[in-house]
């Protein structure tokens, strides 16, 4: 019962951060407009994504557009389009084979495969929340590299997105069920062992006392 509780707490762990990691990767608000200084005018700002970056005006209206050309981004988030897209994928594949495999469900039937499933769904998470963990983090140097340099205009600084925070959350999550699963979900090899040990014991001690 503690082991499928520890499993069903994954699940929904696993299933909050694959929403965050979704969020980030979709959601152009990686980078957002910085007023400060002499950049005082607020009638727009201005939000940058990995696949598209916006223009807000005061009144609420927005005007999106696409990059033109992949090449034209900085490497940051060229690897960070790959790197979240792949971590999407790998906790959506790791939180399935959870399923199969957790104490809960009857997907899988043989009780000492489970513990192996239920362990390489908790390395997908480990490797999923990695994954998002490191292209928010570089990001998130280079802007705060940009905003100090002095040699950068004040209208072209820049600030964190919420983005940023929601994968930083996002990978925090699953990584937190990916270590609960692998401390969780050993196989137990030494209760089987005994088990025989006591078998084979029991079926001599007979034999001898006929003998």
């Amino acid at each position: 019962m503690g082991s499928a509780g520890v499993q069903m707490v994954c699940v929904g762990l696993g299933l909050i951060g694959l929403i965050g990691v979704i969020v980030c990767c979709t959601v152009p608000a990686w980078r957002v407009s910085s007023f400060t200084g002499s950049n005082i005018v607020t009638a727009q700002s201005s939000q940058e994504g990995l696949w598209m970056n916006c223009v807000v005006q005061s009144t609420g209206q927005q005007q999106c557009k696409n990059y033109d050309s992949l090449l034209v981004l900085p490497s940051d988030l060229q690897a960070a389009r790959a790197m979240t897209i792949i971590s999407c994928m790998l906790a959506s594949l790791s939180i399935l084979i959870l399923f199969c495999g957790a104490d809960f469900t009857t997907c899988v039937e043989n009780e000492d495969a489970k513990p192996k499933i239920s362990l390489v769904a908790g390395v997908g998470m480990l490797l999923a929340g990695l994954l998002v963990i490191i292209p928010v983090s570089w990001s998130a140097h280079i802007v705060v590299q940009n905003f100090n340099n002095p040699l950068v205009v004040q209208s072209q600084k820049m600030e964190l997105g919420a983005c940023i925070f929601v994968g930083w959350g996002a990978g925090v999550l699953l990584l937190l069920a990916g270590g609960l699963l692998c401390c969780f979900s050993r196989p137990k090899s030494g209760s089987s062992g005994g088990t025989a040990k006591y078998y084979s014991n029991s079926a001599s001690a007979p034999s001898k006392n006929y003998v």
